[in-house]
């Protein structure tokens, strides 16, 4: 049990390095001509990049046999979900000021801005239910089910990144393969375990 509070005291800590070095950055002015865009930019990256972490978990255990992943996996999910909020704050309060009228225009205007609205939004009942109470409530298999929507957002998250960057599409790519293969083995996986079974 120490050993596990003192991995996830590890994870914790790594986890908010880069915010923290991304906010020494914004107060001594080193963020750019564009502050606002170059903090949207990380903490969307950030998102997915511990989306794309929490989904490797499964994927990692079927391959290696590190079943003491899981411990932490619900713990990446939530440092996700923390950077995607700290994207939708960066972007609803310093970039569109609150303003309503602007974020629906631009969510119509903009399928980038669309995309990732939905991709937060099914992160959002995936927090909510992070909670072993709440596993209990929903039963094991419903919550599985549900949880299955991180695929979903991740999906949609590689898309909005793809559509923001247009041109240069080397890191969504890597994002993509990396969730592609993550995808692959999950699939795949169990029918060659089943196989080989049925060999052995």
């Amino acid at each position: 049990m120490n050993d596990v509070r003192f991995y996830k005291l590890l994870i914790s800590v790594n986890a908010l390095i880069p915010l923290g070095l991304l906010l020494i950055d914004a107060s001594n002015g080193r963020l750019g001509a564009n502050p606002i865009e170059f903090f949207l930019r990380t903490t969307g990256v950030l998102t997915l990049t511990f989306l794309l972490i929490t989904l490797a978990v499964t994927p990692l255990r079927k391959i290696f046999g590190w079943n003491s992943l899981i411990k932490y996996r619900r713990m990446l999910g939530l440092f996700a979900f923390f950077y995607g909020c700290l994207h939708l704050v960066t972007y609803s309060i310093f970039d569109k000021s609150l303003g309503f009228s602007a974020i629906v225009a631009d969510v119509i205007q903009r399928p980038f801005i669309a995309i990732g609205m939905i991709a937060f939004t099914l992160l959002v009942p995936l927090a909510i239910t992070s909670t072993n109470g709440m596993v209990k409530r929903l039963g094991g298999k419903n919550w599985a089910r549900l949880h299955k929507l991180a695929y979903v957002a991740a999906i949609l998250g590689v898309i909005h990144f793809w559509m923001i960057v247009k041109s240069d599409i080397f890191y969504p790519a890597l994002f993509g393969v990396v969730l592609a293969t993550s995808f692959f083995i999950r699939l795949v996986w169990p029918k060659k375990q089943a196989i080989q079974r049925a060999i052995n």
